[in-house]
C-alpha cells in the first residue's frame, strides 16, 4: 500500500478538455437561444406598436370624454388627434431610421396620418357582417356611441371572431325577454342620442378568449360585465361623464 502512486500529470489536460467541451456546447445553446430570443423580442415590440395608435385612440377619447366632460365627436377628436400624432412620430422615425430625404419624410406623415383618418372613419360607417349576429343588430351600429363603434371595430381587427349580440334596444325587447323594463339602461339613446352599451357573443368561445376581449375593453376605459341570465354574453358600456 506503500508505493501506490497516483500520476497527476494528466489531470490538468484533462480539466482544460471537459472546459473546452462545456464552453463549446454553451456556445452551440447560444446560437440557437440568441436568435429566438430576438425573435421574441421583435415580435412582442411589433405587437406593441401595432396596437399602440389603437389604445390611445380610444383610451384618449374616453378619457376626453369623462374627464372633460366633452361631447361625442370631440372625445372622438381628441383621440384621433393623439394617435394621429403617435403615427407621425412611428413614420418620422422610420423615416430616419431608413436615411429617407425630408420629401419622403413628409409623405410618410401624410401617408400614416391619411391611414388613420381612412381607418377611422371605415369603424364609424361600417361594420362586417361576421362581426354582427344579424342585419337587425348590424343595422343598430351606428346608433352607438362613436367611441364604442371605434373600439369594437379595433377589436374586431384582432379577434376577427368576435360579435355584436345586441346594441340598442326598446322597452318592448326588455317584456318580449321576460325582464322588467330597465329605464336606466344604456341601451336606449341616451341625451346625446347615442347607444352607451353593447353586447358581445361569448357563447362558443375559450374562455381566455373572453376573459382577454373583457381584459380589452376594461383597459380601452369601459365598464364591463358578464352577463349569464337570458344568454351568456358579455356586456360592455361607456357611463356618462358626471
Amino acid at each position: 500500500m506503500g508505493d501506490l502512486k497516483i500520476d497527476y500529470q494528466g489531470l490538468p489536460g484533462l480539466v482544460e478538455k471537459e472546459g473546452r467541451q462545456a464552453r463549446a456546447r454553451r456556445g452551440r445553446k447560444g446560437r440557437f437561444r440568441r436568435p429566438l430570443l430576438r425573435l421574441v423580442r421583435w415580435c412582442a415590440v411589433t405587437t406593441v406598436l401595432a396596437v399602440l395608435p389603437f389604445f390611445v385612440l380610444v383610451r384618449g377619447g374616453v378619457e376626453a370624454y369623462h374627464a372633460w366632460g366633452l361631447g361625442p365627436w370631440l372625445s372622438l377628436g381628441v383621440g384621433a388627434s393623439a394617435s394621429a400624432l403617435l403615427l407621425a412620430i412611428y413614420a418620422w422615425v422610420g423615416s430616419w431610421k431608413l436615411g429617407a430625404s425630408a420629401g419622403t419624410r413628409r409623405l410618410l406623415r401624410r401617408g400614416a396620418w391619411s391611414v388613420g383618418l381612412a381607418w377611422v372613419i371605415y369603424a364609424l360607417v361600417y361594420v362586417a357582417g361576421a362581426n354582427v349576429k344579424g342585419e337587425e343588430v348590424r343595422a343598430e351600429y351606428r346608433s352607438l356611441h362613436p367611441l364604442i363603434r371605434v373600439a369594437a371595430s379595433a377589436v374586431f381587427v384582432l379577434d376577427g371572431e368576435t360579435g355584436m349580440t345586441d346594441a340598442g334596444r326598446s322597452p318592448e325587447d326588455y317584456r318580449l325577454m321576460g325582464l322588467l323594463v330597465n329605464e336606466a339602461s344604456l341601451h336606449f339613446p341616451q341625451d346625446d342620442s347615442f347607444v352607451h352599451a353593447l353586447d358581445l357573443r361569448t357563447r362558443g368561445r375559450r374562455e381566455w378568449r373572453n376573459q382577454g376581449l373583457a381584459m380589452a375593453f376594461w383597459l380601452f376605459g369601459f365598464h364591463t360585465l358578464r352577463h349569464r341570465g337570458t344568454a351568456d354574453h358579455l356586456h360592455l358600456s361607456l357611463r356618462l361623464p358626471r
